[in-house]
């Protein structure tokens, strides 16, 4: 028993190394992997709706992927001081495989937090660029981004009607001067989130709208958008005009 014991720590060690290395490497894998499907999307709007949805996701996946890698590797660099404390090789494994453990779910709480709570606000930042980036026509030129005033005569009634009443919804129309190509995209507020005026993180999102004074033919109406951070718990109500129904009708 006493001459299989060195065996079992030196493979044990062992182990423990190529687990790390493979963790690593699964983590650059599941960055690359994420890249590549960014990369190979030609269509803007369809990257950043695939941006929206799995950046963060995959993200947090690489990140678990090395904390696993961390653990691992640091319960390898630290077999020989345990060796060295305890002389029970069972009292070894137990007390480091709890501080493994503890670790672990040390860095998990803390790069949990900085995963929710910090990259938001550079997942924004990447969503704003794709947004903004210059689309090409099929014709092979670059369309003009229309500014707001100037989008009324190019959206659907419906559509400007959505844009409206609902301000969690807004419309990008763009338009290939030379050619009169058009191409409209639509985004979602509910699905992002906003710098919270108490914490600073980017964690205020829509939860709910509503509507305090209807507009009429010819009177505009006020809509009420209700915020919550996820982190603090802030809450805030913002008002929105309403444009009167005689606008909803596209030229």
């Amino acid at each position: 028993m006493e001459e299989a014991t060195p065996h079992f720590v030196h493979a044990l060690d062992e182990y423990l190394t190529y687990g790390a290395y493979a963790c690593a490497g699964i983590a650059v894998l599941i960055f690359l992997y994420h890249e590549f499907r960014i990369l190979i999307i030609r269509d803007y709007k369809a990257k950043y709706d695939y941006v929206n949805s799995n950046e963060i996701r995959f993200f947090w996946y690489s990140v678990v992927a090395l904390i696993l890698a961390a653990t691992l590797y640091l319960n390898h660099l630290a077999a020989a001081v345990s060796m060295s404390v305890f002389n029970s090789p069972e009292t070894w494994f137990y007390v480091r495989t709890f501080m493994t453990l503890c670790l672990m779910a040390i860095l998990f709480v803390i790069f949990h937090t900085v995963v929710r709570i910090y990259y938001p606000r550079s997942v924004e930042k990447r969503l704003a660029k794709l947004r903004n980036k210059p689309r090409i026509s099929p014709a092979g030129n670059v369309m003009r981004k229309l500014a707001e005033s100037e989008e009324e005569a190019h959206l659907e009634a419906w559509q400007f009607r959505e844009q409206q009443e609902i301000h969690s919804v807004d419309y990008d129309v763009w338009i290939d001067e030379k050619t009169g190509y058009k191409k409209i995209e639509k985004y979602e507020a509910y699905k992002h989130a906003e710098e919270c005026t108490e914490c600073g993180y980017y964690t205020l999102r829509i939860y709910d709208e509503e509507v305090a004074t209807p507009p009429t033919e010819d009177e505009s109406g006020l809509l009420i958008k209700h915020f919550k951070c996820n982190y603090c718990g802030h809450r805030e109500a913002r008002e929105a005009v309403i444009a009167p129904l005689s606008a909803n009708v596209t030229a």
